[in-house]
């Protein structure tokens, strides 16, 4: 079940995910779950496989956004990385970005069943 503690245990800063949504809780929690089934994690990991920076790059970009609202810090971390460097299109391997970004959704995830 997700709750506070369980989130700040995951390293979400809820003190500012919290203060973002206005002090509701129930919001938070709805938006959280909203965050994790967000298509550009698939976009992303699609993109990657292809090699398509441009492509990646919006979907990393838009991702960075709603987790950083959300103060999801462990999911937000190698995606804002991850941003810089398609931001810059370096030329090099994304996939362990990818699987610890997939790996924190997936963590996150759990905290919602």
């Amino acid at each position: 079940m997700l709750t506070i503690d369980a989130l700040k245990q995951f390293g979400a800063d809820t003190d500012d995910g919290l203060t973002r949504c206005m002090g509701n809780e129930g919001f938070y929690f709805k938006l959280i779950g909203k965050v994790v089934e967000d298509k550009n994690f698939k976009l992303l990991e699609d993109a990657v496989l292809a090699k398509d920076l441009d492509a990646a790059f919006e979907a990393v970009h838009s991702l960075k956004g709603v987790l950083g609202n959300l103060a999801l810090t462990p999911v937000y971390k190698p995606a804002a990385e991850m941003t810089e460097l398609l931001r810059e299109r370096k030329d090099i391997d994304y996939t362990p970005y990818l699987k610890q970004i997939s790996e924190k959704r997936d963590e996150l995830i759990g905290l919602l069943a």
